[in-house]
C-alpha cells in the first residue's frame, strides 16, 4: 500500500540570500525536518544548487520579497542587505522576520550601532560620523592619528575601511562615495588579536553561548579561527560571552549573533563588528560542537529548545580556503582525505576566484600545534600550495 498523506506539514523557513550560509543552513535542516524555501540571487549560487524549492529574484523589490514570504512560517537572512523597511512591511502583513528589521538595522549600519551600544555601555572605539574631508582631519586632531574610516553600510571583508595615517590622506574615503553612504570615523585600536563572540536567541528568551574563538585576519578577511582561544582565562572569556548575550539581548536579536571584538595588550576588549546570521568564525561549529551555528540558528528562528553549544574536543581550527590555483577542488580531495581520514572539508560549490572563500577545513583534537597544522595543510594543498 502507498504511505498515507501525511497530517501535518513541516515548519517552512524562507532564507534571503543564496550563498554559502544557506547553503549550510539548509544541510541542517534535514535533521530537523525543517522545509527550506530560497530566494536566491541566481539559479546556480551556492544554496541554489542544493535547495529544492528556490526562488530567483531580487530581494530588494517588495513585491518579489512579499510574494516569496507568503509561503513560509517564518524569514531569515544568508545575508543583511534586505532593505529594513522592506522587512518592516512584512511584519504588519504579519510574516514573522527573524532577526526582525528593529535589531538588523544595527548590523547594516554601523553608526546606528555605535551609537546604541555605547548608549547601552558596550565598550566601542571613539566614534563619529563625518560629513567631509575637514571633519574627518579634526576627528583625527583630537583623537590622534592613525584613524579608521568606513562606510556606516555595505562594506564587509575589509572593503569600504581605510586607515588614515594623516591629515594629509583624509579625502581617500570620499573619493567616488556614492551619494548617501556616510564615513564613519573611528579611534585606532592597536589591538593585540581578534576574538569572536557568538550567541544564539531565541524569541522566548533563552540563549546560549558559544566558547570564545581567535580570528586570524589577512587583508580584512578572516583565514582561520582557532577554538577556544588560545591564553583567554576564563574571566575573560565568560566576559565576552556576557557582553555577546547583552548585545542580544538588548537589541532583542533573534537567531545567530557573532560579535567580533578587538582584544588590547592588557587583555579588554572593544567591539568592532555585528552580524545577525551565521558567521565565518561559526563554521567550526559544524564538525567541533555538539551543535552547530546553523542548527542553533533555525531553532532560534523557530523558537525551538536551542543546543549544546560546546566543543567536541580541547581544540578545533577552522581554516578558510580561498581561490587558489586549484579548480577541480572535490578532484583535490583525494589527497586530503588520503593523508587524514579525520579532516572535514566543507566545499561551497563557487567558482574559483583568486581570494574568493571557496570551502574550509576543519581539524579537531587534544593538542593544538598539530590540529592546527593539519587544518592549514588541508586547506593549503585545496588553494594550490604545493608545499602542502
Amino acid at each position: 500500500m502507498p504511505d498515507a498523506a501525511p497530517t501535518t506539514r513541516p515548519f517552512v523557513v524562507g532564507i534571503i540570500g543564496g550563498g554559502q550560509l544557506a547553503r549550510m543552513m539548509y544541510a541542517a535542516s534535514i535533521g530537523l525536518g525543517v522545509k527550506v524555501r530560497l530566494l536566491a540571487e541566481g539559479p546556480d549560487v551556492s544554496a541554489a544548487q542544493v535547495v529544492g524549492d528556490v526562488t530567483v529574484g531580487d530581494y530588494t523589490d517588495p513585491e518579489t520579497v512579499r510574494t516569496f514570504a507568503a509561503g513560509c512560517d517564518v524569514i531569515t537572512f544568508d545575508h543583511e542587505h534586505v532593505p529594513t523597511g522592506l522587512l518592516r512591511d512584512l511584519e504588519s502583513a504579519g510574516i514573522q522576520v527573524r532577526p526582525g528589521p528593529a535589531a538588523l538595522i544595527h548590523a547594516q549600519d554601523k553608526a546606528i550601532m555605535r551609537e546604541r551600544l555605547t548608549a547601552t555601555g558596550i565598550p566601542c572605539p571613539a566614534n563619529r560620523v563625518v560629513a567631509d574631508a575637514e571633519a574627518l582631519r579634526a576627528f583625527g586632531d583630537e583623537q590622534g592619528w592613525p584613524v579608521i574610516a568606513k562606510t556606516a553600510t555595505g562594506g564587509y571583508d575589509g572593503k569600504g575601511v581605510w586607515k588614515i595615517d594623516s591629515a594629509e590622506s583624509a579625502e581617500l574615503p570620499f573619493s567616488g562615495l556614492p551619494d548617501g553612504i556616510q564615513i564613519l570615523a573611528e579611534e585606532f585600536v592597536p589591538f593585540s588579536r581578534e576574538l569572536s563572540a557568538l550567541v544564539v536567541r531565541s524569541p522566548s528568551g533563552q540563549a546560549v553561548a558559544y566558547p570564545i574563538s581567535e580570528s586570524v585576519q589577512r587583508d580584512g578577511i578572516c583565514v582561520e579561527t582557532v577554538t577556544p582561544a588560545p591564553g583567554l582565562t576564563e574571566e575573560q572569556a565568560v566576559e565576552c560571552q556576557r557582553l555577546a548575550l547583552t548585545v542580544a539581548a538588548e537589541l532583542e536579536v533573534v537567531g545567530l549573533l557573532a560579535v567580533e571584538l578587538m582584544q588590547r595588550d592588557d587583555g579588554s576588549v572593544v567591539v568592532n563588528e555585528l552580524a545577525m546570521r551565521p558567521h565565518n568564525t561559526g563554521h567550526w561549529t559544524i564538525d567541533g560542537s555538539h551543535t552547530s551555528q546553523f542548527e542553533n540558528h533555525l531553532r532560534a528562528v523557530l523558537d525551538l529548545p536551542l543546543g549544546d553549544p560546546t566543543t567536541r574536543a580541547p581544540w578545533t581550527v577552522m581554516t578558510n580556503v580561498l581561490g587558489g590555483a586549484v579548480d577541480d577542488l572535490p578532484s583535490a580531495l583525494l589527497h586530503c582525505f588520503a593523508r587524514d581520514r579525520r579532516i572535514r572539508v566543507e566545499l561551497y560549490g563557487k567558482e574559483v576566484k583568486a581570494g574568493r572563500k571557496v570551502g574550509h577545513v576543519t581539524a579537531y583534537g587534544d593538542d593544538l600545534a598539530d590540529v592546527r597544522h593539519r587544518a592549514r595543510h588541508s586547506a593549503g594543498y585545496l588553494m594550490g600550495d604545493p608545499d602542502a
